[in-house]
């Protein structure tokens, strides 16, 4: 059995944590993991976690260069599970939402959209204006999935990294990785 392949994009929205915490959850769940992350995104990853491009390709099985648009995440014909953008700022979102495959990231997501794989977007930015809101309309209505990193309290977190690790977990399982496992509602108790 081959390991699922798995394209994630780091954007430079806050919230680098969700793309560094999706690629060890998703190796750990031993799904093939192929990276791209923008300028802006290692900018973040360093302001935010002390990482750099170097350290990021390290949690990648494969690792390309934004501007590398010959590269096999580009093409429909390499077959993926899914593509996670983890954080997704709003200019990111916008490209996608328009078709503008300018980069490597963008284009990707949008060979995930017209093959009608799953293309998971966690959009980091609030409040949201109209245009924030229309793009996100039209990538749902292309099939894909907006998926703002909103934490859910009914589990009861006691720290961030339980917040983030439980988004993670619900990405991965979105995405199709098998023995994700998002923690469930159990419902009320009396």
């Amino acid at each position: 059995m081959t390991a699922p392949r798995l394209v994630v994009g780091i954007s430079g929205a806050s919230g680098a944590i969700y793309g560094v915490r999706l690629l060890q959850r998703a190796r750990a769940l031993g799904a093939e993991t192929h990276l791209v992350v923008t300028p802006s995104g290692v900018l973040n990853a360093h302001h935010e976690l002390d990482m750099d491009r170097a350290a990021l390709d390290a949690l990648a099985d494969r690792s390309y260069a934004p501007g590398d648009i010959g590269a096999c995440v580009a093409s429909g014909s390499f077959d993926t599970a899914a593509m996670v953008v983890a954080p997704c700022s709003m200019k990111t979102l916008a490209a996608v939402a328009h078709g503008f495959g300018d980069n490597l990231l963008t284009r990707a997501a949008d060979v995930t959209l017209k093959e009608r794989r799953r293309l998971i977007l966690l959009v980091r930015e609030t409040p949201f204006n109209l245009a924030h809101l229309r793009n996100m309309t039209a990538v749902t209505e292309m099939g894909g999935i907006v998926f703002p990193p909103l934490p859910a309290f009914y589990n009861k977190p006691a720290s961030i990294d339980e917040l983030v690790d439980d988004t993670v977990e619900r990405v991965l399982a979105l995405a199709g990785i098998a023995r994700a496992a998002p923690k469930a509602w159990q419902g009320l108790r009396a």
